[in-house]
């Protein structure tokens, strides 16, 4: 897809305006317009900076692309919503220019709107049950939702007044958050509204969890996590980072000695997985966190970075997910000549967000699909100096739908490089589980949690990926809203 300017995409949003009547629109009406594309950085440019990618709709185009909603009563794109948005609600005010109501309407069910409206995967979520996208066979047809969350985040942001959130009386009760990603922000939040004292313990230096650490500037800026976190110390709940429970004090210590009446977990999936093959251990070998922490966290693409990384020439991301992406968009601007992105699927099969995987590929990202790497080559002094790679073609599809990948006999190759990647997927730190007696987990290593959030342990409650594994932004508050309502109640009775 050819590179538009903003501007000659707000002049093509401007004419199409012109030529609709705005007040009498009719479903048929509404599916000829077309899709609003996201302006964004040019890749020449954008692929030798660490700015924000998609610079975001104009008026004009995010009025149009409201417009394409056909107002649906049964509204099954908040079926896709875990956070129960009233999705058709808030893009209506926006077809009408009513752009705090719309902003308002969104803040009664989601607290990150400008982080979920860059970062949620909607297509697998809202955006896959609208029936514009439903009508027109394709769900990349489907009305933009998260670009018109961020359109009114963004402008609320712009405009915003200092205006204080309410906090009912102060209860005495004290909760402890267990993290600062999405899942704790939620509950730290929902819980400090009721009146209760909140302290959020965070093992980083920096607040935020994966939003900071996980996915990089150019997708996710930092002033925007920033930002909310600022909003929390306002409204009185105490952060204490660099503190890292298991180790610094163990759960059942902050419960039984330093006298908090509640705890939820929110401490994310931050253990890499490896392959398990040959040269892993080799220098030049990371995982897919310990690259974008450095970079994204201890800003390790700036020169005078405490904690740089060594600057590569060839990269390989072994992976098809959004960190993978994150990763091969990472290893281009940090200066490498090439980055392949391995997968063992065909392109099809990645998990990876479209947009995310077209951003790539017009960032100079090479794809080999259809080849996995069976072992990671070295030089005598313990240095990456390639992979031995193997062909794969697709059978059945396996557990997960997916068609499953069958290895080529005698289709080795091998390609030269200095560095490799693993994004093959994260899982749960066991450090919680492991200093706290009782607290029942999965096969996975995963926190096993009812409905409501609530563990094994009396007055213990967890969310986020903890619970789930691996997932979305908005996935994670969804779980820290329901826990956040149940401690609330238990503190109450």
């Amino acid at each position: 897809m050819s590179y538009i300017s903003k501007k000659e995409l707000q002049q093509s949003a401007c004419e199409i305006l012109k030529n609709l009547d705005c007040e009498n629109l009719k479903p048929k009406d509404r599916m000829q317009i077309p899709l609003q594309e996201m302006p964004s950085q040019d890749p020449a440019i954008r692929r030798n900076n660490m700015e924000e990618v998609a610079i975001g709709y104009t008026p004009e185009q995010a009025k149009v692309e409201a417009l394409r909603c056909l107002q649906c009563k049964n509204a099954p794109c908040m079926k896709g919503c875990p956070v129960n948005i009233d999705i058709p609600k808030f893009i209506q005010e926006i077809a009408e220019e009513k752009y705090q109501d719309s902003i308002d309407t969104i803040k009664v069910s989601s607290l990150l709107p400008a982080v979920c409206g860059r970062v949620c995967p909607q297509e697998t979520q809202c955006q896959l049950y609208c029936t514009l996208g439903k009508a027109l066979k394709d769900v990349e047809q489907s009305v933009s939702i998260g670009r018109l969350e961020r359109f009114v985040a963004d402008r609320d942001a712009q405009n915003a007044t200092d205006v204080p959130i309410e906090i009912k009386p102060e209860t005495g009760k004290k909760v402890a958050i267990i993290g600062s990603g999405p899942a704790g922000i939620t509950v730290a939040a929902d819980v400090r509204r009721e009146g209760h004292e909140v302290t959020v313990f965070e093992a980083f230096h920096k607040p935020g969890g994966v939003l900071m650490y996980g996915i990089p500037e150019f997708r996710l800026p930092k002033e925007i996590v920033q930002r909310e976190i600022t909003q929390l110390k306002k409204m009185g709940v105490k952060i204490e980072t660099n503190f890292v429970v298991g180790r610094t004090l163990t759960l059942p210590q902050l419960l039984d000695e330093e006298g908090f009446d509640a705890a939820f977990i929110g401490s994310g999936a931050g253990l890499p997985t490896f392959m398990n093959i040959e040269g892993e251990n080799l220098v030049g070998v990371f995982s897919a966190n310990e690259y974008l922490t450095r970079s994204n966290l201890m800003r390790a693409f700036e020169e005078k970075a405490a904690t740089p990384i060594a600057r590569s020439k060839k990269v390989a991301i072994l992976g098809g997910g959004n960190v993978a992406m994150d990763a091969a968009r990472t290893a281009v601007r940090l200066g490498a000549d090439e980055v392949y992105l391995i997968y063992r699927r065909s392109e099809a099969e990645m998990p990876a967000r479209i947009e995310e995987v077209e951003h790539a590929k017009e960032e100079g990202v090479i794809f080999h699909v259809l080849e996995n790497v069976k072992r990671i080559l070295g030089n005598d002094d313990g240095m990456v100096t390639g992979v031995e790679c193997l062909r794969y073609e697709l059978g059945e599809p396996d557990d997960s739908g997916r068609r499953r990948p069958i290895a080529i006999e005698n289709s080795e190759f091998v390609i030269e490089l200095d560095t490799v990647i693993v994004a093959i997927g994260n899982k749960s730190n066991p450090l919680i589980p492991h200093t706290t007696e009782g607290l029942e987990i999965n096969k996975w290593g995963n926190i096993v949690a009812d409905e409501d959030g609530k563990t094994s342990l009396d007055k213990v409650y967890a969310g986020g990926d903890i619970v789930l594994g691996a997932a979305t932004v908005i996935l994670a508050m969804g779980e820290g809203r329901k826990a956040a309502a149940a401690i609330n109640e238990m503190l109450v009775d």
